[in-house]
């Protein structure tokens, strides 16, 4: 078979939909041999930022030397990205002999979901290949999430906003109770930013659980300390009485500050579990962490990759619920720009006005578009919910039923001395990164 009939038959799983419970989970993996259990963990929840803490540790473990491996979700342009070691992502030929080893295992009558499915995949190469530590992110939730059946050496919650309601439940407390199911008993606990309705969740569960609890703010703290000559922010993080200096933070935002604390601190409890972890490592591993289509920027004319060239800077992010808009926007807020053109495509499923109202407060120009994605609303449909619930667009409008067409229609009206910004959806991003950089076709989400 074919890496695109394989990678075809993996996204064929989406129709089962999303299963909450990990006895499908268990009896997979453990037809594999539980893969799992041999190896060190450290699982990642909460609503936003598990990607970016992600990579930032992960990065301060390659300098380390340690062979660190990454399962995250969702991809951008090819599914490979979801399973990394080091700096390569899993190649096409081991997704194929994984899935080889797998299918004969799954059980026709109670199929595995398409997470199901690859997060046991993860596990699987991560033995085989030997990694030292693995960075798991949770995909939805924690308590019923795939990834939960592991003994991670610790857990890490970012933050507790509102999202996926439907399936977490419609209150920050009910949220945070599905989040907390990452806690694990005796298991060191990090918490970033947290309000007192989630905060009180997840202490109270990390009291019940006897799990040593670090927070942000009164634990440790990240301050900005000025910029380095690469213009990147520098920081300072404390904790413990120790604190490392001067640490450049190649993430742009000011939210990756807080990022960047749950990363350290995660590090220095691997430290204190015999990991060699310097400050050294981290100094280098933030100045090189990348994490594409979260506030990646593209100079003038490096873009379109077709067509007459941009004079204007260009920004792309995956905001995708209300608090990634808010971040995205405090963000732009000091970012210098005579006029902001704001180009949207989004998941019709998501409450539209609650994600762009922060960012439409901002622009001066708007551009409704949308992936080629079932689940996307049309630049109509963006239109009309929008005006439904905030009232008329201020700022002129046009409508592009094809992201290339807005890209185009934004470089040929910005000026040099404005900013052009992609936001609404993560499936938004993967599609204009892999218009922008000339790689193909997104593999399907």
């Amino acid at each position: 078979m074919t890496y695109q009939k394989e990678i075809q038959r993996l996204f064929d799983l989406q129709k089962f939909g999303m299963k909450f419970g990990l006895e499908n989970m268990r009896t997979l993996l453990a037809r594999l041999g539980d893969p799992q259990r041999s190896l060190k963990l450290i699982h990642l929840a909460g609503t936003n930022g598990k990607g970016s803490v992600g990579v930032m540790l992960k990065s301060g473990l390659d300098e380390a030397g340690y062979r660190t491996g990454f399962y995250t979700s969702p991809h951008l342009v090819t599914f490979r990205e979801r399973i990394i070691i080091g700096p390569d992502l899993i190649s096409e030929p081991d997704v194929l002999r994984l899935c080889a080893r797998i299918w004969p295992l799954v059980d026709p009558e109670s199929p595995p979901t398409f997470f199901e499915f690859v997060t046991a995949m993860a596990f699987l190469y991560f033995r085989e290949q030997g990694v030292e530590v693995g960075v798991i992110e949770a995909g939805l939730g924690g308590r019923l999430d795939s990834t939960n059946v592991i003994e991670p050496l610790a857990a890490a919650i970012t933050n507790v906003t509102l999202e996926h309601t439907e399936h977490l439940g419609s209150t920050i407390s009910a949220i945070a109770a599905e989040k907390a199911g990452v806690i694990k008993p005796g298991r060191p606990l990090v918490t970033g930013r947290l309000n007192p309705e989630a905060e009180a969740v997840i202490a109270r569960t990390a009291a019940e659980k006897n799990s040593p609890w670090l927070a942000l703010g009164r634990d440790f703290k990240t301050e900005p300390a000025g910029r380095d000559q690469a213009g990147r922010t520098l920081i300072s993080f404390t904790q413990g009485g120790e604190t490392w200096a001067d640490l450049p933070l190649n993430l742009a935002g000011a939210h990756q500050l807080d990022n960047a604390a749950v990363a350290l601190a995660l590090g220095r409890l691997l430290r204190a579990q015999g990991f060699e972890l310097k400050a050294e490592h981290f100094r280098a591993g933030l100045a090189r962490a990348v994490w594409p289509g979260r506030a990646e920027s593209w100079a003038p004319g490096a873009w379109p990759p077709t067509g007459a060239r941009a004079r204007a800077p260009l920004l792309v992010d995956g905001a995708h619920n209300p608090a990634g808009a808010l971040a995205l926007a405090g963000h732009l807020a000091g970012l210098p720009r005579r006029r902001l053109h704001l180009l949207v495509g989004i998941m019709a499923d998501k409450d539209i006005a609650s994600v762009l109202s922060p960012l439409l407060a901002l622009a001066d120009r708007l551009y409704l578009t949308r992936p080629r994605f079932s689940r996307a609303a049309s630049p109509e449909l963006l239109r009309d919910k929008m005006t439904a619930a905030l009232g008329p667009l201020s700022a002129p409008t046009t409508l592009h039923p094809e992201l290339e067409e807005a890209f185009q229609a934004a470089a040929s009206e910005a000026e040099p001395e404005d900013l052009v910004v992609l936001s609404g959806s993560l499936f938004t991003v993967g599609e204009s990164l892999a218009y922008l950089k000339g790689l193909g076709p997104v593999e399907s989400n």
